[in-house]
């Protein structure tokens, strides 16, 4: 037997006792089951001394599975969102070594041969795990989904370092089943979408790193190059979106570090921009519950996000500059205690949610499963198929039309107005830093700079409208009242004074930004 052809599997990561529990779980909904069959693997990984396969996103290993052996390639092993998709050719072996002649598919011997070259093999770094798999089918549409629970270790030298992953591999059927297995079987139990394949955790782990802890996560750059289609550049869009909300909603549920809910609630904004900015070429139906729950997730993480930004931008700066006479103790305690107690619970609680859940599968289904196509419109395959750079200066020029609304009112703006010119911009901005790799960066950085400049001042403006807002967020009562309340009202009679100043500022930082040359013209 043989079998070269590309998989598709789902790679998630669960913590053992999570993964033990949904590994007892009886029916999953919507599909039957086979019995549970559980299996000993020990694989061993080759690569040259310069890792020559690995740099070209290919893994070779043997095997071992009860008295056989197995040698496989894969060709491609990068794992998106979770999501890996590998050309991979098998082939049984009489043991523990390499045999290139049991290869069937001469482009794959052509590949290794042209990667390896003369350079000689050697073995890199092993997995052994026990692997208990089902067998799922839902007979309606012959969708086939093979699950497996992966417990083991990563053997590197004298070292050994836990694996625990869950994986779906599409045996046949819409790549959709995947998705609807994992929601279906998952519930409310959190998981994070694994990084890396077996092979590259192998890999890493060799060159000693140790297992990643969760911090948070800011989303790298995206590059375009001209000529790409509308559709790929939404969905390496989407894909950039879907990785920094899954990475930061594992910060806020593993620890208390501020950044985590604010490049979570920046990562949900993102996603909402970029639905904006392809809004015509998009099925608004598909698009409209996505949507709505990001922007709920988005404000619950908001929630936590406005108390840290009160505690260490709005009060904490002033201890050293108010009066002896004022104590900051009993409001810095009671926001401490408002944003523990109270927000951030309601926050977790949520973020371990089988409705966040759904969403953030829902989202991964979107994306890799063109969520975004539309049978009623006759015109969208000649949008989705036309070139990023001729459609992102028209998206800027929507966006920028918005900002400058709200600009040639700025003297008239509500405090609400001045909010919905921010959020504006912050789209603004988001669409600049999706589509810069297509622009001279001498065009875009001028720009880009005075666009920073003017939101931070509208930041500040927002931060101090929010700070009006502690006496009803901190409610001190007992013999601290008193305290409390005197540092309130130096808090927000200081802020407001630098208010007015900045709001000068804001108004010569909008002429100078209309002045910049619009690089997308």
């Amino acid at each position: 037997m043989s079998k070269s052809g590309r998989e598709i599997e789902l790679k998630l990561e669960l913590d053992q006792a999570a993964q033990d529990a949904i590994k007892r779980a009886g029916n999953i909904e919507g599909f039957t089951a086979s019995r549970a069959v559980t299996k000993t693997l020990q694989s061993i990984y080759f690569d040259t001394q310069d890792q020559s396969l690995r740099k070209a996103k290919i893994s070779l290993r043997v095997r071992k599975s009860g008295r056989s052996w197995v040698q496989t390639v894969k060709i491609g092993t990068g794992v998106v969102a979770g999501l890996s998709s590998p050309i991979e050719a098998e082939h049984p072996v009489k043991g523990r070594a390499l045999d290139f002649s049991v290869i069937e598919d001469p482009d794959v011997s052509k590949m290794l041969a042209k990667v390896i070259g003369d350079a000689p093999l050697s073995e890199c770094f092993e997995t052994v795990m026990k692997r208990t798999t089902r067998q799922l089918k839902r007979e309606n549409d012959d969708a086939h989904v093979e699950l497996a629970f992966d417990t083991g270790n990563i053997l590197a030298g004298e070292g050994s370092q836990p694996l625990v992953e869950l994986e779906m591999e599409l045996m046949s059927g819409s790549s959709q089943a995947i998705y609807e297995v994992a929601k279906a079987l998952l519930k409310d139990v959190p998981f994070r979408f694994s990084p890396y394949s077996k092979a590259e955790r192998g890999y890493r782990f060799a060159e000693g790193q140790k297992s990643e802890t969760p911090d948070p996560y800011f989303a790298e750059k995206i590059k375009f190059t001209r000529g790409t289609s509308v559709e790929l550049a939404f969905r390496d869009v989407l894909r950039s979106c879907l990785k920094q909300i899954c990475e930061n909603r594992v910060v806020v549920l593993a620890s208390e570090d501020p950044e985590g809910p604010h490049q979570l609630r920046v990562g949900l904004r993102r996603l909402r921009s970029a639905f904006r900015l392809f809004k015509p070429v998009l099925n608004p139906a598909t698009v409209a519950p996505l949507d709505r729950m990001a922007r709920t997730i988005a404000q619950e993480a908001g929630s936590i996000r406005d108390i840290d930004v009160l505690i260490e931008e709005i009060v904490e700066p002033l201890t050293d500059k108010a009066p002896d006479i004022l104590s900051f103790d009993a409001l810095l305690e009671a926001l401490h205690a408002a944003r523990d107690k109270d927000t951030r619970s309601s926050v977790i609680n949520h973020l371990k949610s089988a409705e966040v859940n759904r969403f953030i599968l829902d989202l991964a289904s979107y994306t890799e499963g063109r969520g975004w196509l539309d049978p009623e419109n006759f015109h969208q395959t000649s949008l989705l198929a036309q070139p990023i750079e001729a459609y992102s200066s028209k998206a800027l020029a929507r966006q920028w039309k918005k900002v400058v609304g709200y600009g040639k009112r700025l003297e008239d703006l509500t405090i609400p107005e001045r909010h919905d010119m921010r959020k504006a911009m912050k789209k603004m901005r988001y669409g600049i830093e999706f589509f810069d790799s297509l622009y001279s960066a001498d065009t875009v950085k001028p720009f880009l700079k005075r666009m920073k400049k003017l939101q931070d001042i509208f930041g500040y403006l927002n931060d101090v409208a929010m700070a009006e807002s502690l006496p009803e967020r901190c409610n001190v009562t007992g013999r601290n009242a008193l305290a409390a309340t005197q540092a309130i009202g130096f808090v927000i009679g200081w802020h407001e004074a630098q208010c007015q100043a900045m709001w000068q500022h804001a108004k010569g930082n909008w002429k100078a930004t209309q002045e910049t040359p619009r690089f997308w013209v």
